[in-house]
């Protein structure tokens, strides 16, 4: 046999006994060590996915949600456009806001053990979760960027759980990944326990744009991802850093969107 497209008999032949190989290795993993429940111990089949105890209690956004933040709204799909009480009082300077979940029961464990438990493994179906909320939103000149820490933040928890949702959601939509286009300029003390107007003061002026990665945003449409939206205050100050430095319009996107009564 010849080559055939450019590749050789003996590289297809390489080819499959390397995949051969992959899936044996797999099978093996699989038998010794069986794939768990993002969110419980329950065995199921295939690795990063949930129960189906654990998939009917998980908040997924469905139906109609709030254009801006992403919180379920009562009333028919179509009707695009529609804002939450919030959003109707308090100005957001994104355009548009896409939630996957909303935080609560399972939605609310598998953030905190992704956020504060090391669980890499939750991001990457998590970030294609999101994904399929913001596809309608996807430009060409689009670019993912994740909201920063703060450095000393940073170096305690040793990743940044955002740029971790960010990675897979800019490869499921194959737009560029900026992971440090934004940085937090100061540290601000936690949001927990402030009032909307507290949360939104402490992160004033807390977020601006890379210096050296600032030209990266002129022009163009910016996807901040997060991990969760309560007040939108984190949210408020890297939009407003993004078109500080140019940018042409931007969107938001969570894993979970705090709903009222959290």
């Amino acid at each position: 046999m010849g080559s055939v497209f450019g590749v050789s008999a003996g590289e297809v032949k390489s080819s499959r006994s390397y995949a051969r190989l992959v899936a044996g290795a797999r099978t093996l993993l699989d038998t010794l060590y069986p794939p768990h429940c993002l969110a419980c111990d329950a065995q199921v089949q295939d690795p990063g996915t949930l129960c189906g105890q654990c998939w009917s209690s998980t908040p997924f956004v469905d139906g109609l949600a709030c254009d801006k933040c992403g919180i379920p709204l009562l009333g028919d799909k179509d009707d695009g456009g529609a804002l939450c009480d919030d959003c109707l009082t308090v100005a957001r300077p994104w355009s548009h806001g896409r939630s996957a979940l909303v935080y609560g029961n399972v939605a609310r464990q598998m953030v905190l053990a992704l956020k504060y438990g090391d669980r890499h493994d939750i991001a990457a179906p998590a970030g294609r979760w999101m994904a399929r909320k913001v596809a309608p939103l996807i430009r060409s000149d689009t670019i993912i960027v994740p909201v920063p820490l703060h450095r000393l933040r940073l170096f305690k928890r040793r990743y940044n759980q955002s740029a971790l949702l960010a990675a897979t959601l800019a490869r499921v939509v194959d737009r560029p990944h900026i992971a440090d286009l934004l940085l937090r300029t100061r540290r601000t003390t936690t949001q927990d326990g402030r009032t909307r107007a507290g949360r939104f003061e402490n992160l004033q002026g807390a977020i601006s744009a890379q210096p050296k990665r600032a030209s990266q945003i002129e022009g163009r449409h910016v996807l901040l991802v997060d991990d969760v939206m309560t007040s939108g205050a984190t949210l408020a100050a890297a939009t407003e850093a993004c078109f500080q430095a140019g940018a042409d319009d931007v969107d938001v996107v969570v894993m979970a969107r705090v709903g009222r009564d959290e």
